[in-house]
């Protein structure tokens, strides 16, 4: 290109930047023949000079700055096609930063030049029809991923939902009431559950995961791997006898894999996760199953009354062609061991493990006991920010959550142990969410749970009772409790193996892994790929109902492009 444009924005968004000096710095660049600086080009005055300018000019190719190119530049392109140039004429830089005025301008000089260089490269592109292949693919089995299943489904489309566990459902059938209404979890997910289940337009791959993904909007071409049941899930009738005869024992993982006396929250090597999963069907635990570390035993086989045993089952893999791909893989929880200074114990547990225990349909039927030894708690901590809002330890971020679910526990040991007394120490306490702020005074005014403002160094244990050393910044005095459990507020993480899944789906993430938006407030489900969107805490910690607004909304955005019966798409043209 011989006559390139270059057009500096300098609105309130981009650090002051002097403009005589790159200006100066880029006057001097092959093909540069101009150079103008306006104040909030994105506005229509601003576009109407660019436009004018490239026609003067008589312009082949022109740089283009602004705050957000992502969420500008099909605004820029539409600009300059109608003055007369095509879409690779053009390259928009990025400016938006929060450095001083020195910084920034060094900063423009580079993105201007990178811009250039990528101008001098790009070719001229072609333009093809694609059909749009009408069929989702929805990636994790979560509240959100089941939401957003459930609005595609019934729009008329057809959905495929993998799951890497047994049973579609997530964190939230693992809670044990939820905040700030205390609803039964299992009450109101479950008919959702069972409802994807029997969706004439839903097929549920559980205990799958994508193995990769090739394509582009409007046609993805994905693979997947059904990993190896043990069990022929088109025989199985989810009787259970398997179940009961197999004769060995494990922790679980639905239950967190507590280790709590008598074996309670244990399950048999071949199981099904929880009474209501979705599908109900038995997979066999490899690792512990007598037959596979054994070579004998075989009880499971001979019980089954369908023949469905199958020992010698692989991997297999299945491709499945899609027009647009929702992401929902949830979160897990920092481990515990990342805190150095809490010390290992059964009697310090994670909220999880806490729900597990507060749970009607959990392991203890809703009491509430020490690990230990089974007896009730007379004093419980909560501690929260274990690890959020802490660079020491790579989550400098909050997780939003904590604050309200960790009174929601101190509220329901409570109800369990009217005579016990409960202790949270916080940082600060976050309440964003409808009548959360209520849920707070009313577990401080009714229920006594004494808050305590300042941050924990030291948990352990200390002959029956675990010891819990703070300091309370309000009064400036140290803190000592001895309680008999103490229950950690650990930060939310991705998933695991949710960084692997971005790199099959070419989606970007931020530091943390979480998957990046294409803009965080304009463009929030829509991933960096099109027809990729995001829902739920694949993107970062978030509550349920977030979530579920999350996946409803991500459904809305992919049933917006299978309106239509072909996209565009534009790539370099071979010469």
């Amino acid at each position: 290109m011989e006559r390139i444009g270059v057009f500096l924005c300098h609105c309130k968004l981009i650090p002051p930047i002097d403009t005589g000096r790159v200006f100066e710095a880029i006057g001097n660049k092959p093909g540069v023949v101009y150079a103008a600086d306006y104040e909030e080009m994105c506005m229509a005055p601003g576009l109407e000079r660019v436009k004018e300018a490239i026609k003067d000019e008589k312009l082949d190719g022109v740089v283009l700055t602004s705050c957000s190119p992502a969420l500008y530049e099909e605004t820029f392109r539409h600009i300059v096609t109608s003055a007369g140039l095509e879409g690779y004429q053009m390259v928009v830089a990025e400016l938006k930063g929060q450095d001083g005025a020195k910084e920034a301008t060094q900063r423009a000089i580079e993105a201007i030049e990178s811009a250039l260089e990528r101008l001098r490269m790009s070719r001229p592109t072609v333009s093809s029809r694609v059909p749009i292949t009408k069929r989702a693919l929805v990636i994790g089995g979560g509240i959100a991923g089941i939401q957003a299943s459930l609005d595609i489904a019934d729009a008329g489309y057809e959905v495929i939902l993998v799951e890497k566990t047994p049973s579609i459902g997530g964190r939230m059938i693992q809670l044990s009431e939820t905040f700030p209404t205390l609803d039964c979890p299992q009450c109101i997910e479950t008919p959702k559950m069972t409802d994807t289940g029997q969706h004439p337009n839903i097929k549920i791959l559980a205990y799958s995961e994508v193995e990769g993904v090739s394509g582009n909007i409007g046609k993805f071409k994905v693979k997947i791997r059904r990993k190896a049941a043990y069990v022929d899930w088109d025989k199985c009738n989810g009787c259970g006898i398997c179940q009961e005869r197999c004769a060995t024992k494990a922790l679980a993982e639905f239950q967190q894999y507590l280790d709590l006396p008598g074996k309670i929250a244990h399950r048999k090597a071949i199981y099904i996760p929880f009474a209501q999963a979705v599908p109900m069907r038995p997979v066999i635990d490899r690792e512990h199953c007598r037959y596979f570390t054994k070579g004998k035993c075989g009880l499971c086989e001979m019980a089954c009354p369908v023949g469905a045993i199958d020992f010698s089952q692989q991997d297999s893999f299945v491709e499945i062609e899609v027009g647009a791909i929702i992401v929902a893989t949830g979160f897990d929880l920092m481990p515990k061991s990342e805190i150095a200074e809490f010390e290992e114990d059964p009697d310090i547990i994670d909220g999880l493990e806490f729900e597990r225990l507060l749970c009607p349909a959990g392991p203890t039927a809703g009491k509430v006991i020490r690990p230990s030894d089974g007896r009730e708690p007379k004093e419980v901590v909560f501690i929260s920010c274990c690890g959020s809002r802490d660079p020491e330890h790579g989550v400098p971020y909050c997780s939003r959550v904590c604050c309200m679910y960790l009174v929601k526990h101190a509220l329901l040991y409570k109800h369990a142990v009217p005579d016990g007394q409960a202790y949270i120490f916080y940082m600060d306490i976050r309440t964003t969410g409808k009548g959360y702020e209520e849920f707070i005074q009313r577990a401080v005014e009714e229920d006594k749970v004494l808050y305590l403002r300042g941050r924990v160094s030291k948990v352990f244990r200390d002959g029956d009772k675990i010891k819990v050393w703070g300091s309370d910044t309000l009064t400036g005095k140290r803190v000592e409790i001895a309680c008999d459990l103490a229950v950690l507020g650990m930060a939310m993480l991705p998933s695991e193996g949710s960084k692997e899944l971005a790199v099959k789906l070419s989606i970007a993430t931020d530091e943390y892994g979480f998957m990046t938006e294409l803009h965080p407030k304009l463009c929030p489900l829509e991933s960096t790929v099109p027809g990729i969107y995001l829902a739920g805490c694949c993107q970062g910690p978030k509550d349920i109902p977030d979530a579920v607004a999350q996946g409803g909304g991500a459904a809305s955005k992919l049933l917006s492009l299978f309106s239509q019966d072909e996209v565009i798409l534009e790539e370099a043209a071979v010469s």
